[in-house]
């Protein structure tokens, strides 16, 4: 019998990735990249056309440009026939909204909207619909809704419905000729399948649904606006598909857009924090997965079900059927650090960096790690895109405390990577107060296998082992493996876990004398967050809505 393949492509907020591996264990063969097109549209569309402060817009026509790109390079790279390969599993960010019409068209297609912005996908990161999340909570906490509870107390402007308000309140237009608003991972499988089928982890941590009790009711829609009375059933697929990780197989469109046999099973999409569980072996409660990216995801399974404050949700069917996965994170991880080289490191460090060879990054990193913790001075609030956990507040903003005129760029880069790791422990703290213990940590991303002194500092201030996963593309593996499932491989996600896994590239132990540091520097960090997060002061909030 021939050896099988499956595929995973992990769709993230500037690009799409394809891995190729083998389906008896894990191995990855080939792998190809593709920077969407468009990038991420924030401040005007292609045409001119000018963006609200706070939007994040994407052209799911970069979408389909991936697909075509990166899987049949990746195959190329690894030297495997369409033939060969079990399946394909798709991840993506979430919530990335796409309003489309009922052939699964995108909105923005049609030459009537191409100069919409709200007929465009909404990034995740788009959080242009500040006002809807809030008086969504407001609404639901007076109505005493039960699903508030299973969401922290709090909905995200990030999520589905606030965006789905924001459009029928801006372009009620693209609201009425929309039948159908979809997630784009979801959307993608549409493409690659020719057939609708919606995601549990989607529809449970981002659009109020739950495998027990569904969406909720008719009049809790009709209290936000009367028009949305009927969204579920309509404009929202109440039809979720649950204990089967196959969405459907390859159509004639899905084999010309990826050059794949038609036939092929396809998986049902995943998000991208949840794809890299099965990658890192990760199907047992308390094993908590941070996954480090443009944002930074917090994903842990429990063997219940229990309100905890701050949190994205838990969802019975999240990564594994009938397991409890729960979702915390931070909303600016390595989209902050980026920021600050490209608009605040002077030209002489990228001078000196380009002379050694290396990057910007990889320059600062050198010169931070000769650093002693609480050397710098500085402490920070890395709330550059809002607070996700645990606070759930997007109008908070980032802070740095202690800045002088000897400050130099190394010190402030630390301090940001500081204010990542006290944050991880904040939601870390946060599970464990509420009900969901936390045994180990493993991390996951690219950033995580890159820089040693951020592991180092994440291991110090937690007081614990940090292991880092094996696969240095754990989103695109999780999803290969979920492919390997649907594609009939392995007959579960934690069997093909065992097999294809790559769990742990290496262990960080915390260093005593730092973590005493860390554990002074941790106090005042909560103070400053409590102080500008939880009323103390409300200057960010202030300062946020001025500027909108």
């Amino acid at each position: 019998m021939s050896e099988k393949y499956a595929i995973g492509v992990d769709f993230g907020t500037l690009s799409a990735r394809a891995l190729v591996v083998r389906a008896s264990d894990g191995a990855e063969l080939g792998e190809a990249v593709f920077e969407y097109t468009h990038s991420v549209m924030e401040r005007e569309l292609p045409c001119g056309i000018k963006l609200c402060h706070n939007s994040a817009l994407q052209d799911p026509a970069d979408y389909l440009e991936a697909l075509g790109k990166v899987i049949p390079e990746a195959m190329k790279t690894a030297g495997v026939d369409k033939e060969d390969i079990c399946g394909i599993g798709v991840d993506f960010t979430n919530c990335t909204l796409i309003p489309v019409y009922s052939d699964g068209t995108p909105l923005c297609f049609d030459e009537k909207y191409r100069e919409e912005p709200h007929a465009y996908a909404k990034l995740w990161k788009h959080h242009a619909a500040l006002d809807e999340a809030e008086e969504l909570t407001r609404i639901a906490a007076e109505r005493g809704e039960d699903f508030l509870s299973r969401y922290g107390g709090r909905i995200s402007c990030e999520w589905v419905f606030p965006k789905v308000w924001e459009i029928l309140k801006r372009a009620p237009e693209v609201y009425r000729d929309t039948d159908r608003f979809v997630e784009a991972g979801d959307w993608v499988t549409w493409m690659l399948t020719g057939k609708e089928v919606h995601a549990p982890s989607y529809a449970g941590y981002k659009a109020l649904w739950s495998a027990d009790e569904g969406y909720p009711d008719t009049e809790f829609f009709a209290s936000l606006d009367e028009r949305m009375r009927d969204i579920v059933g309509t404009k929202i697929s109440k039809d979720i598909l649950l204990d089967n990780v196959k969405a459907g197989v390859i159509g004639e469109r899905g084999a010309w857009l990826t050059s794949l046999c038609e036939g092929t099973p396809v998986a049902v999409a995943m998000p991208d924090g949840h794809s890299p569980l099965p990658a890192m072996n990760i199907t047992e409660a308390g094993e908590l997965a941070i996954i480090l990216g443009t944002s930074a995801p917090h994903i842990v399974h429990s063997e219940r079900a229990v309100s905890v404050p701050g949190v994205c949700g838990y969802a019975k069917y999240g990564a594994l059927p009938g397991v409890y996965t729960y979702e915390a994170g931070q909303a600016c991880l390595g989209d902050g650090y980026d920021r600050f080289v490209r608009n605040f490191v002077p030209e002489s460090y990228s001078e000196q960096a380009r002379a050694e060879g290396i990057n910007i990054h990889k320059f600062l990193r050198e010169k931070a790690k000769k650093l002693r913790p609480g050397e710098s001075g500085l402490i920070c609030l890395d709330w550059f895109n809002g607070n996700r956990s645990v606070l759930v507040d997007d109008r908070l903003t980032g802070m740095i405390l202690g800045l002088s005129l000897s400050t130099r760029p190394e010190e402030i880069y630390r301090a940001l990577i500081e204010a990542s790791a006290f944050g991880s422990r904040m939601i870390i703290e946060n599970f464990e107060e509420h009900g969901v213990p936390i045994k180990s940590v493993c991390v996951a991303g690219g950033i995580a296998r890159k820089d040693e002194m951020m592991m180092q500092i994440y291991a110090d201030v937690m007081g614990r082992e940090i292991k880092v996963a094996g696969s240095t593309q754990a989103a695109a593996l999780g999803s290969a493996i979920y492919a390997a499932v649907a594609g009939g491989a392995y007959d579960s996600v934690v069997k093909a876990s065992e097999k294809m896994s790559k769990p742990v590239h290496k262990v960080y132990y915390p260093n005593e004398d730092n973590r005493i540091v860390y554990e002074g520097l941790f106090e005042e960090y909560k103070r400053l967050h409590d102080y500008f997060g939880r009323g103390g002061n409300d200057v960010m909030r202030r300062m946020a809505d001025m500027r909108r």
